[in-house]
């Protein structure tokens, strides 16, 4: 670990006898968490930052619009002592692909410009895109932001018998095709790795000489490894990632209402056995009639990161089985009768441990899980095979043998 310049240090005393608490809190306040008694690390946050400008030599500075309140404060404090003001630059919070924040630290919520074509068909595979959800959607956001700015249109790439390739002029008419379904979220993903690969090709391209390929070593260098028995910060024990951690329960539809700006989603109120019932969204009405939701045992995912949906924040996913083919079919998982509302739903074998309070977008669980997810010839819900249970028997489906589990 390389010390900071003796210099570097007497400047954060420096500028600590002239930046008042205020001032501080202020700066980092969308940036550093923000609490009654806030640590001394969180005020200095912004002045070290602000610094970097300075001992890294740099014109400029880019980041989010998070950022601004840190921007503003460099540009008052620097020439306080006695430093020039940089020029500062700023684009849109947008989602990740993993459908969380953005973060550089995150490797599958970003693409990268030096990503090589496998990487980003990769990352949009895995990345967050919910048929006809627009909230925090990655690759709605990476077209909305990157590809129409650049050239002013997006063509959905698709087969003849799904409707043939469509061109796009303005991102508001795509986003509503999304939202009603006329765009498959697979489509989609394919159209925006093509597009994407045409931008990155050329700084491929230009990278693939020895010198940029040792400055573009230098600047990223790989990981190093622990040696054996060593455990660095992030060699620790892999999660287990068993079906235990889900929160899965009974539920009983009270009220379903047309979502009031989707055409393609239900509102619904469902009862899981706590002093209120759970607001969820769901996109189902192409699929299930708003009657045969109405007062209906479903099965819950209770411990997902609530998560808005065109403005209305969902508080959990109903699971339905899928057919595999072509025209799509959609039919809610039932209990089985005499369930009552709250009771937990669990897989053969995983009866025990308790499940996540929360489970981490970062972490995937659900995902990871949720690809082993399918519906038995005998139209059982199971999970590698072993059977999705309640205390009164085997959660089902109607008649989608075969169907994945979403």
């Amino acid at each position: 670990m390389v010390s900071p310049p003796r210099e570097y240090t007497l400047d954060v005393y420096r500028l600590s006898s002239v930046v008042t608490q205020h001032d501080a809190k202020k700066a980092g306040a969308e940036v550093v968490k923000q609490v009654e008694h806030p640590l001394l690390s969180g005020l200095l946050y912004p002045g070290l930052q602000a610094l970097d400008e300075e001992y890294l030599k740099v014109d400029a500075q880019f980041g989010g619009v998070d950022q601004r309140k840190i921007f503003t404060f460099a540009e008052k404090y620097l020439p306080a002592l006695g430093y020039a003001k940089r020029v500062h630059l700023m684009n849109p919070m947008v989602p990740g692909l993993t459908g969380s924040k953005m973060s550089s630290s995150e490797e599958d919520s970003k693409i990268d410009l030096l990503d090589r074509k496998e990487d980003v068909k990769k990352k949009l595979k895995k990345a967050f895109c919910e048929p006809g959800n627009v909230e925090n959607n990655g690759v709605l956001s990476f077209i909305k932001h990157v590809l129409f700015p650049l050239k002013s249109e997006f063509v959905v790439l698709r087969e003849e018998k799904w409707g043939g390739n469509k061109t796009y002029t303005d991102y508001e008419a795509l986003e509503k095709d999304f939202a009603e379904q006329v765009v498959h979220p697979g489509d989609l993903k394919n159209s925006v790795e093509v597009a994407l690969n045409k931008l990155l090709d050329p700084i491929r391209e230009k990278f693939n000489s020895p010198e940029l390929k040792k400055l573009s070593s230098a600047a990223y260098p790989t990981p190093s490894k622990a040696k054996p028995g060593e455990k660095g910060p992030k060699n620790s024990e892999p999660e287990e990632v068993i079906p235990s951690r889900l929160d899965i329960r009974v539920g009983k539809v009270i009220s379903v209402e047309k979502h009031p700006d989707a055409d393609s989603l239900y509102v619904e109120k469902i009862d899981v056995g706590e002093a209120e019932p759970r607001t969820v969204v769901s996109s189902l009405v192409q699929f299930v009639p708003k009657e045969q939701l109405q007062d209906r045992l479903v099965v819950l995912l209770c411990n997902l990161k609530p998560q808005k949906m065109r403005g209305v924040e969902s508080q959990g996913m109903v699971l339905c089985a899928s057919s595999v083919g072509e025209p799509r079919e959609v039919e809610p998982l039932d209990p089985p009768a005499g369930c009552c509302a709250g009771e937990r739903v669990y897989v053969e074998g995983y009866e025990g441990g308790e499940p996540d309070e929360e489970l981490k977008p970062k972490k995937k669980v659900f995902e990871k899980l949720q690809a082993d997810f399918r519906v038995s010839e005998d139209c059982v819900a199971q999970w590698k095979q072993r059977n999705f249970l309640t205390k009164l028997g085997r959660v089902s489906c109607k008649s989608l043998k075969g169907g994945t589990i979403s």
